[in-house]
């Protein structure tokens, strides 16, 4: 009987935005491995791989400890932009190709052994849903150039001097109202319509602005 790995991709109850994608992805990969979603980290223990996406907590050394490997998918050219919503903080650097970083984790916080980077690019255009849509091929893509190579693969360190971003929060939603629209397109193209619109204060109130394309 041929030993298939365990995988378990570990999601944030608070973060939910990839798992429609995920569960719809098709890595045909079933030979080799057995899939499950779990989000709960308690209940992960005694798996070959497991992948945290979009996970907003700092998972515990035990947690580490209690799978054979932990890998994050962090988007960015790693060790540049570390920490909390790497995608959002490089466009409004106005950056339009994003890396993809898979590291291994460890006790330091994205600063684990790299074993692949990737890239995705925007075309400046994109909004909050087209951007996380993006953004989630770019991460079911690299998962599974590691799942085929899987167990033949190397890390290297991260070399260089890196950043750490703040965790974003809806206050930094708000817009500046003595810029132009054209000056804060950007951050109008990060904000959720629904979770964190953008909002601007006008003679003591505040306003809130949702962002659409209009349908062709």
């Amino acid at each position: 009987m041929i030993k298939k790995y365990k995988v378990t991709f570990l999601l944030d109850k608070s973060n939910l935005w990839f798992e429609n994608q995920l569960r719809s992805f098709d890595f045909k990969l079933e030979s080799k491995y057995i899939f499950k979603i779990s989000k709960d980290p308690a209940k992960v223990k005694n798996q070959n791989i497991v992948f945290p996406l979009s996970y907003t907590k700092i998972l515990p050394e035990r947690f580490l400890q209690k799978n054979e490997l932990v890998l994050i998918a962090h988007p960015s050219k790693l060790p540049k932009d570390r920490g909390f919503a790497p995608v959002q903080y490089q466009i409004l650097q106005n950056k339009k190709k994003i890396f993809i970083s898979l590291i291994k984790a460890e006790k330091d916080v994205d600063a684990g052994p790299i074993y692949f980077q990737t890239s995705f690019t925007l075309n400046g255009t994109e909004l909050c849903n087209e951007i996380r849509k993006i953004q989630g091929l770019g991460l079911l893509k690299i998962i599974k150039k590691f799942l085929i190579v899987y167990p033949d693969v190397k890390s290297k360190k991260q070399i260089g001097k890196g950043n750490f971003n703040k965790r974003r929060y809806p206050k930094d939603s708000q817009l500046n109202v003595n810029k132009t629209i054209k000056q804060q397109f950007n951050h109008l193209r990060i904000n959720d319509n629904e979770l964190y619109p953008s909002f601007f204060y006008l003679k003591g109130q505040k306003y809130v602005i949702k962002i659409f394309k209009e349908k062709k």
